[in-house]
């Protein structure tokens, strides 16, 4: 039964720890927002987002990674087109404001 509960555990983060960069990124979220970071859950959440990149480098290599993710920017970010004719006469219409 032991040996059950052992191995059903989750297995430590693979990663030596946080960086100072990543440290110091913590410590502002938790003093501009009043939180508390759980350090040891954000260890696992990096662990597993390297493992997820690893996984899908394994199965696509990065021209493909880099198409895809091309794809979702541009569905992300619709463009804009912008008249500047008809801005441009929008402003010429109005007074122009006193000195």
């Amino acid at each position: 039964m032991i040996r059950r509960i052992i191995r059903k555990r989750r297995p430590a983060p693979t990663l030596t720890g946080i960086s100072l960069e990543e440290e110091l990124a913590l410590i502002r979220v938790e003093l501009m927002y009043g939180l508390r970071v759980n350090r040891e859950a954000y260890l696992r959440r990096k662990v597993d987002e390297r493992n997820e990149m690893v996984t899908r480098m394994r199965e696509q290599g990065p021209a493909g990674m880099l198409a895809d993710l091309r794809g979702s920017l541009e569905r992300a970010v619709q463009p804009t087109v912008v008249d500047l004719e008809s801005r441009r006469r929008s402003h010429s219409s109005q007074d122009p404001e006193p000195a």
